[in-house]
C-alpha cells in the first residue's frame, strides 16, 4: 500500500511493537505527530516538558523494561536538546531510538530556521545514526536502526528525516522484525577451556559484574556460576541486581565508593573474573594497582574492551549469557568455604556504618527498602544520594536501580522514573534525586502530573551540591566555591504548583509517615527531606590512589587527630 513517510514511521514502529514514545513536537515533525495521532489508541504519546526529559524517560523504559526506548524530537533546539539524553544511553549501553526531524532537502546546509546537523551531532554519542532523505529508504533504516540499538553490545540509534521524507509518498510493505541472534559466533572453545582452568586452579577468587550481565538477561546463569565456583561477588554501580544483593556471597559494590569488604577482597584475589564490567576508572583507582595479586578474567561482549583499561590474562568474547553457559558446563561444584570465611569476616569488621540519631542518606534508603519490601524500582539521579541509594538499597533482581553511570548527568532520574513507571506500571517507581539534581529537570513533575503517572520523588535537601561540596571539604581546603544552594525554593509548594502531592519531612519518622502515605495514594508525590550538609558518602578512594586504601569516618578522624 502506498503511505507517506509519517505513517511509514508509524506502521513501522507497531511492526517493532513499540507502545509509548517520549517526547515533544514542533515544525519539522508536525507530520509525523499528526499521522501518530491517527494511532493513539495503539501507541502512547508522551507529553514531557522538555526533549530532555523525553530521551531520559526513553532510557529509564528501556532499563525497567528491556526493550527499546523510543523518542520524539523537532528539528533545531529540539533535536539538542536530546543530546544529553542521548549520551547518558550511549555511555552505559541502553537501547534508545531516537527520531528527530529536519528541515526539507533544498533547505539543508543553508542556515534554515531551526536546522542543526544532528546527525554530526551524535555522531560521538550514538551506536549509529541515519539522516533519511529519500521516503523509499526511511522504512527498512527505522527497521535497521531498532536491530542495530538491540543487538550486540546495546546502544542508541538516531534517525534524522527531512520533513519532505515526512511527506513524500511510497509503497509500503509490512516486515515481522527477525529475531536477535545472540553473540556466539566469538566465543571460542579455546577461550572457554582456557578460563575453566584458570577457575580451576584460583584459590581465591573474587566475581566482579558488571551492567553487561542485565544487558544479556544472564542473572539466573550468573548465580548458577557464582554457586558452583563458590566466590564472593562484588558488582559495579551498573551491575547493581544482576546478582543477588541478598546473597551470602554479595560483598557490595566495588570503587571508589564500594565497600570495604569488596575493595580489600578483590586487592587480595588470586583471580579477578569480570563479567559485563568495562572496568571505569571509579571502579578501578589507580589502575596500575588494581587487583595486583590477581589474574585477569574478562567476558564481555565488546572485544574492544578487553585490554582498555585493565590488561586481562585470558578473555572470553561474546554473549555473557552464552559464555557463563559454556563454562558452566565444563565445571564441577567447587569449595572455598576458608576464602569465603576471610572475606565474611572483613564484613563484620567493616560494615556499613552510619547516624541513626538524625535523618540521613542511608537511613532513608533503609526505610526505603523496608517499606518497599525491596520490590521497588529505584532511579537516581547523580551525587551523593546516588551512592547512598547504590549502597543502602539491597538490589535483588536486575533492571531494579536506574542510574547514570558512564555519564553521571544529574537530573537524569526523574524522567527515568516516569518512563520506568509508564514501563512496569505494577511497580512502586521512586527516584532519589540531589536538591541540586532537582532543579534541573523538576519540570518533569508537571509530565508526571499531566498523565497521572504516580512516580515518588524524593529529596535528599542538604542545600548543597553534596559530592561536590564533599571533594571541596576533602581535597580542596574547605573552599565551598559555588556549591552552596542557600536560597528561597520552596520544592514543595513548587510541586504543589505544578500538581503534586508535596511533603516535607526533618525525622525519620516524618519520612516514614510521608512515605507510607505517598505509595498509598498512589499519585505523583514530591517528599523534600532536609538532611545535615556535612553529611558524606563513605566508605571512599581519594583520586589516584588504590582501592585497597578506602577510608571511612574513623579513618578520617583518626587521620585527622594524626595532624
Amino acid at each position: 500500500m502506498k503511505l507517506n513517510g509519517s505513517e511509514i514511521i508509524v506502521e513501522c514502529l507497531k511492526e517493532q511493537n513499540v507502545d509509548t514514545i517520549f517526547g515533544y513536537p514542533g515544525g519539522a515533525i508536525l507530520n509525523v505527530y499528526d499521522a501518530l495521532y491517527k494511532h493513539s489508541d495503539e501507541i502512547t504519546h508522551i507529553l514531557t516538558s522538555h526533549e530532555q526529559g523525553a530521551s531520559h524517560a526513553a532510557d529509564g523504559y528501556a532499563r525497567a523494561t528491556g526493550k527499546v526506548g523510543v523518542c520524539f524530537a523537532t528539528s533545531g533546539p529540539g533535536a539538542t536538546n536530546l543530546v544529553t539524553g542521548i549520551a547518558t544511553a550511549y555511555m552505559d549501553s541502553i537501547p534508545v531510538v531516537a527520531i528527530t526531524c529536519n528541515v526539507t532537502v533544498p533547505l539543508l546546509g543553508k542556515d534554515s530556521f531551526q536546522e542543526i546537523d544532528i546527525a554530526g551531532v551524535t555522531m560521538p554519542i550514538t551506536k549509529h545514526n541515519f539522516i533519511v532523505k529519500d521516503v523509499t529508504k526511511l522504512a527498512d533504516v527505522i527497521r535497521a536502526a531498532f536491530r542495530i540499538a538491540k543487538e550486540g553490545r546495546p546502544g542508541p540509534v538516531l534517525i534524522d528525516v527531512t520533513k519532505d521524507v515526512t511527506a513524500a509518498e511510497c509503497d509500503y510493505i509490512k516486515e515481522t522484525p527477525k529475531a536477535i541472534e545472540r553473540q556466539t559466533d566469538t566465543i571460542k572453545e579455546e577461550d572457554v577451556e582456557r578460563a575453566v582452568e584458570m577457575i580451576k586452579a584460583s584459590k581465591r577468587p573474587y566475581v566482579f559484574v558488571g551492567g553487561g550481565v542485565i544487558a544479556s538477561d544472564a542473572s539466573d546463569e550468573l548465580a548458577r556460576f557464582v554457586k558452583k565456583i563458590d566466590a564472593p561477588v562484588a558488582d559495579s554501580l551498573m551491575g547493581k541486581g544482576a546478582f543477588d544483593g541478598t546473597d551470602p556471597h554479595y560483598t557490595g559494590m566495588l570503587g571508589m565508593h564500594g565497600t570495604k569488604t569488596s575493595n580489600f577482597g578483590v586487592s587480595e584475589c588470586d583471580l579477578l573474573i569480570a563479567i559485563g564490567a568495562r572496568f571505569s576508572d571509579r571502579v578501578t583507582g589507580n589502575a596500575n594497582k588494581f587487583a595486583k595479586n590477581a589474574k585477569i578474567l574478562h567476558f564481555d561482549i565488546d572485544a574492544a574492551e578487553i585490554n582498555k583499561n585493565i590488561h586481562s590474562d585470558a578473555s572470553v568474547v561474546g554473549d555473557a549469557l552464552e559464555i557463563l553457559k559454556r563454562v558452566n558446563a565444563k565445571l564441577e561444584q567447587q569449595d572455598r568455604h576458608e576464602w569465603l570465611e576471610h572475606i565474611h569476616d572483613y564484613e563484620k569488621q567493616y560494615p556499613m556504618a552510619y547516624r541513626k540519631d538524625c535523618l540521613n542518606g542511608p537511613l532513608i534508603m533503609e526505610k526505603i527498602y523496608e517499606l518497599t519490601k525491596g520490590e521497588a524500582i529505584i532511579s537516581t539521579d547523580v551525587g551523593q544520594h546516588q551512592m547512598w541509594a547504590a549502597q543502602h538499597y539491597k538490589y535483588k533482581k536486575p533492571r531494579t536501580l536506574l542510574t547514570s553511570g558512564g555519564l553521571g548527568t544529574m537530573g537524569y532520574g526523574l524522567g527515568a522514573a516516569i518512563g520506568a513507571k509508564v514501563g512496569c506500571k505494577d511497580k512502586t517507581v521512586i527516584n532519589i534525586a540531589g536538591d541540586g539534581c532537582f532543579r534541573m529537570n523538576m519540570n518533569e513533575v508537571a509530565t508526571a502530573t499531566r498523565y497521572n503517572i504516580p512516580v515518588i520523588e524524593i529529596i535528599f535537601n542538604n542545600h548543597v551540591l553534596g559530592m561536590v561540596r564533599q571533594w571541596q571539604d576533602l581535597f580542596y581546603g574547605k573552599r565551598y566555591s559555588a556549591t552552596v544552594l542557600d536560597d528561597c525554593v520552596d520544592f514543595v509548594k513548587v510541586s504543589e504548583g505544578m500538581g503534586a502531592k508535596g511533603y516535607r519531612v526533618q525525622t525519620i519518622e516524618e519520612f516514614e509517615a510521608a512515605l507510607k502515605d505517598a505509595m498509598a495514594l498512589n499519585i505523583p508525590c514530591v517528599i523534600d527531606c532536609l538532611i545535615d550538609r556535612e553529611d558524606k558518602v563513605f566508605p571512599m578512594v581519594s583520586p589516584g590512589a588504590a582501592i585497597s586504601e578506602a577510608f571511612d569516618r574513623k579513618d578520617l578522624d583518626r587521620m585527622n587527630s594524626e595532624k
